[in-house]
């Protein structure tokens, strides 16, 4: 949505045009900016102390502040910039009427601001989050560290956010797209469906919406990797221990997908239709409009279809995606929301796995790109369904409230074959197929109460957020066993039409429940104008009962686990700040000792220091750091010992792993019509005997994407993804061998043109070079990254 101008603090300065003639303000030379600092806190009171310091006089409607918070300011700002931050995401503007006088009105509307069509988004200080419509690749403030609205300079952890900007200008259809293109996460694909995401040396396997979180499972998540990505405002990702907010999970990262709000007072959408390499074609529609008068009540829907095929032989896939949301001012200081998403993908030809690495003999194979092992019958049809609703409320002085509760449903019925072995260089014969079919759900339900304001405490202002969240999950999947299958014969003539077998009666494969309560807090302390200090914890039980393979092994249990957040941010001066962070993460074990007990929870400890600074007036954010992660009691084979009254190997707990490395990032608008975004990250990761942990995992990566407004109505862009080499030790048919990936970049190319105020049309090459790389699975299988690929999208704005 490239051309939105709706939030945050373009239309500030949008609004402040339209209503220059009314305010009849003489020009005069902009004083020369300075340092300002006002706390967060409610709107009047930071435009008031903020007018104090310029020496300007500022004056309002009564009433027009009420409800209304501010994230305060700190930095060098002109007199009209700064007030354009103060009340940046308010719906109100501050006109200068000459003589150090400021009248502050309400925005106009979007006609009035003569503004380029597209869908609006309203929003009260305290979201001003929102990235749709800034045409930007970086946000003003996130929450996804602490639960605290900070800006990324104020956040003492590595945090990345992309906006929908960029997921506009690079294309980026799913969430394994956005992933792909993120700083410091390494996505691995396992098949056609089914990808493995990591950071800093450890899975990634929590995925929040909205801030509520939800767990990823890479088991049966054939579609939750091709979850479409239409419906997000942002994806932020937060590096590191994530406990603080996220419960158990791994020192790694967490996935947050922020959904788009319904936000417009006037009718307003969008339509686009593409087409691609390989018969890809794609519709979406987007419409956001009032549904009362007043403006009160507000509505949005958005929806898209896709039918494509693939340079994989033999595959195609049709992705259905529907998305409603309304949201609604119930009172004054209160908003209401409800939504609903929808997403079936009905692929056929899908890979369970990948192809062989070696022959039989034990040379490497080298397929044409288009190597399948999939019969044309095999698909991994998957359906989610996901309902939330949010209630959020002002209670004065800069206290608000939020409730949030949320229910996802997966389903899935695979009709799937698994191709093991290897084939003879010559004759093809040796590999063994294993047809199954597996039929299952996974519902997930979440809940999440807090709490968050400013106190006075010393003579400063601070701010404290506490806060309470449950999930639940429930996954229950039975497997259907071939029963008269039929020899592979020659693999180097497979075309696909292997014929389907008959079906077995449905055996349990597994059903699982896990519960997670949690109880959080964190306060940021002012302890100078130059120094924050943010302390918080969380308290979490967790437990699990799972019923294992044809329901003969059970079993359940509960662990309590207490993590502390730490985290210290030093202003340096008015743009650059250094920071440092402790945070912490559990992953409980389904292990037992000797004795019979559960073995503690896999903790995982991360230590972070860098600098963060804001450029170009705060619409560049970049950011350097060094951490270190140590892993610890991680369950290890105990010897011939079992576990009493079973034949069980019984564990016992080890010092686990230790990642170390550093990682650098910049993204924003450098300059009027130049956005950019560039970061670099390596590390090491080692196990307690010295190993390499993970080595699918790329130890380095480095990623740019820029572009620039050659004109008014031409755009131009590129980027270039580069990895290092990565490696697995699987078993080949000399025993186990190292297969290896090399470095390689991958090249992607944009240009777009404003036909029209209303038409943009936009061309996208990926892999332009067309590179030739491969995934390594943990089967010790590969599947190959995608050739060049070109998709041309026609964009209609009303």
């Amino acid at each position: 949505m490239k051309h939105y101008r709706h939030t945050g603090i373009t239309l500030t300065l949008l609004g402040s045009l339209a209503l220059a003639p009314l305010a009849q303000a003489q020009p005069h030379q902009a004083p020369p900016a300075r340092h300002y600092q006002v706390a967060p806190g409610p709107l009047g009171t930071a435009l008031s102390a903020f007018a104090a310091d310029a020496g300007v006089s500022i004056s309002g409607a009564a009433g027009l502040y009420a409800g209304l918070n501010s994230r305060g300011l700190n930095g060098s700002y002109q007199v009209a910039d700064g007030f354009a931050r103060l009340l940046d995401g308010s719906g109100l503007v501050a006109i200068d009427q000459g003589g150090g006088n400021y009248a502050v009105r309400k925005l106009p509307s979007a006609a009035e601001a003569t503004t380029l069509p597209g869908i609006a988004v309203r929003a009260t200080a305290e979201r001003s989050t929102s990235t749709e419509g800034t045409n930007s690749y970086t946000t003003p403030a996130t929450a996804s560290a602490t639960g605290l609205v900070l800006s990324l300079r104020e956040t003492p952890q590595s945090v990345s956010v992309i906006t929908r900007q960029r997921m506009d200008d690079q294309d980026l259809l799913s969430v394994r797209d956005v992933l792909r293109n993120t700083p410091g996460i390494a996505v691995n694909q396992f098949d056609t469906e089914r990808s493995t995401f990591s950071a800093r040396g450890f899975e990634v396997d929590n995925f929040q919406y909205d801030g509520v979180p939800t767990t990823y499972k890479v088991q049966y998540s054939g579609g939750e990797s091709e979850m479409d990505s239409l419906i997000y405002d942002r994806v932020e990702v937060t590096r590191g221990a994530t406990g603080l907010l996220t419960g158990a999970g791994y020192p790694s990262a967490s996935i947050n997908l922020v959904r788009k709000r319904a936000g417009a007072r006037q009718f307003e959408g969008q339509l686009s239709l593409a087409a691609g390499s390989w018969s890809d074609y794609r519709g979406t529609v987007d419409l956001a409009a009032p549904l009362n008068e007043e403006g009160s009540v507000r509505g949005r829907v958005a929806a898209a279809w896709q039918d494509r095929k693939s340079f994989t032989n033999g595959y195609s896939n049709q992705r259905q995606i529907a998305y409603a949301t309304i949201e609604a001012d119930l009172a004054p200081g209160t908003v209401a929301s409800v939504g609903a998403s929808y997403q079936k993908n009905d692929p056929k030809g899908s890979n369970w796995g990948g192809f062989p690495l070696w022959y039989s003999d034990g040379t490497r194979t080298d397929f044409d790109r288009s190597v399948t092992t999939a019969p044309r019958w095999a698909a991994w049809a998957t359906e989610q369904t996901n309902v939330h609703a949010t209630v959020e409320h002002a209670l004065g002085q800069g206290w608000k409230a939020q409730a949030q509760a949320m229910y996802s449903k997966h389903t899935e019925d695979t009709p799937l074959i698994f191709l093991a072995e290897w084939p003879d260089k010559v004759t093809g014969l040796g590999m063994l197929g294993y047809p199954n079919r597996y039929i299952g759900q996974r519902d997930q339900s979440s809940a999440d109460v807090k709490v968050s304001g400013p106190f006075s405490l010393g003579g400063r202002e601070h701010e404290v957020i506490v806060g309470a969240n449950y999930t639940a999950q429930h996954a229950e999947f039975k497997v259907k066993e071939a029963l008269d299958p039929e020899d592979i014969g020659n693999f180097l003539a497979w075309d696909g039409n292997y014929p389907q077998p008959a079906w077995g009666e449905p055996v349990l494969s597994e059903k699982y429940t896990t519960r997670q309560y949690g109880a959080y807090g964190a306060a940021r302390l002012n302890l100078a104008d130059n120094t924050k200090l943010i302390l918080g914890g969380r308290l979490t039980r967790w437990d699990k009962d799972r019923i294992g393979f044809d329901g003969s092994a059970r079993f359940a249990f509960a662990k309590s686990k207490f993590v502390p957040y730490a985290g210290v941010v030093v202003d340096l001066d008015e743009t650059v700040s250094a920071y440092a962070s402790y945070t912490d993460i559990f992953r409980p074990q389904e292990n037992q000792d000797r004795a019979g007990a559960w073995l503690d929870p896999l903790t995982g400890q991360s230590i972070e220091v860098g600098l963060k600074g804001e450029l170009a007036g705060g619409r560049a954010n970049a950011s350097v750091g060094i951490f270190e992660i140590r892993q610890d009691k991680l369950a290890q084979p105990d010897g011939a010992h079992r576990v009493p009254g079973t034949t069980t190997q019984a564990y016992y707990a080890a010092r686990g792993a230790t990642s170390r490395g550093i990682e650098a990032e910049l993204s924003g608008r450098l300059a009027p019509g130049w956005n950019v975004t560039a970061s670099a990250s390596h590390f090491r990761a080692k196990d307690r005997d010295g190993q390499d942990i993970n080595s699918l995992s790329p130890r380095s990566t480095a990623r740019l994407f820029t572009t620039w407004k050659a004109r008014h109505d031409i755009s131009v862009g590129g980027g270039v993804n580069w990895q290092s080499k990565f490696y697995y030790d699987g078993e080949g048919p000399r025993g186990t061998e190292r297969v290896t990936q090399d470095a390689y970049s991958t090249v992607s190319l944009m240009a777009s043109w404003q036909v029209s105020r209303q038409l943009l049309a936009q061309l996208n090459v990926e892999n332009a070079l067309d590179r030739k790389y491969i995934n390594i699975n943990t089967y010790a299988q590969g599947t190959y990254g995608m050739p060049r690929s070109v998709r041309g999208t026609l964009t209609y704005r009303f």
